[in-house]
């Protein structure tokens, strides 16, 4: 299943830091791409620069290629590289459904901060569970789950408007959140599991645990930084909106 939009019913501020987080993630990887055009070993390098690298977060110690900063501030510079255009474009599809409601639910600047504490638990969940692996982190998806694990809590019946393929047949139907994220986390959950194990094609290369770390982070850090009145808007205008089309299936 996968996630082609949701309700934005009671939705009334511009996710301006959603799209500029959006924004820059693309650039940070049309930049990426020009280093390869140049050199595959430049992209190397930049990525193995400002990844987040567990064995240097555990040491403290910055390994070569050195970057002139605290190590520490990789977890923030690695939430904005990626490693292909469907890393990239997986992740920011579903920065761009959840993030909206979620962003218009805490303010715009409340939003940024809870979004960078989200990629930053990720980061520190992936390093306590792989502490001296020397392959950087990369990639929005640790943040995207914190955003995601909000959504869950603030609209848990909220409908997600999911496409399907039975065979060749596209469907498209509607799945609550608590469902359709609810999954994807018992998903992630085992597969990290699975992780501690022999590395095999479906656990190599991916960071459960920071998909975890950054779910459980979402869900505890919007109860700091939702503001209730604006929840409230939103949850009365979806069951507005639900009433209306119940009636109006009716008709």
């Amino acid at each position: 299943m996968f996630p082609i939009g949701d309700d934005n019913s009671g939705r009334q501020s511009f996710p301006f830091v959603n799209v500029a987080l959006i924004l820059v993630n693309i650039a940070v990887f049309l930049y990426q791409l020009s280093l390869l055009a140049t050199s595959p070993q430049e992209l190397e390098r930049f990525v193995a620069a400002y990844g987040a690298v567990p064995a240097e977060l555990t040491t403290g110690t910055d390994l070569p290629p050195r970057i002139g900063m605290p190590i520490y501030l990789t977890v923030i510079t690695s939430m904005f590289l990626h490693g292909g255009f469907l890393h990239i474009a997986g992740n920011m599809w579903y920065l761009w459904i959840f993030g909206d409601n979620v962003e218009d639910t805490m303010g715009h600047l409340r939003y940024l901060v809870f979004y960078l504490l989200g990629g930053i638990a990720a980061a520190i969940a992936q390093t306590l569970a792989a502490p001296s692996s020397a392959v950087p982190m990369i990639g929005a998806s640790g943040a995207i789950s914190a955003v995601m694990g909000a959504y869950l809590v603030l609209f848990p019946g909220g409908q997600v408007r999911t496409l399907a393929f039975f065979g060749w047949i596209p469907l498209v139907f509607y799945v609550p959140a608590l469902i359709l994220i609810g999954l994807w986390f018992v998903l992630q959950f085992f597969a990290g599991l699975a992780s501690f194990g022999i590395e095999t094609a479906p656990t190599g290369g991916v960071a459960y645990w920071a998909h975890i770390g950054g779910f459980l982070a979402g869900v505890l850090l919007v109860w700091f930084f939702r503001n209730p009145d604006r929840v409230e808007r939103q949850r009365a205008a979806r069951r507005a909106h639900r009433a209306f089309q119940r009636a109006a299936s009716r008709w």
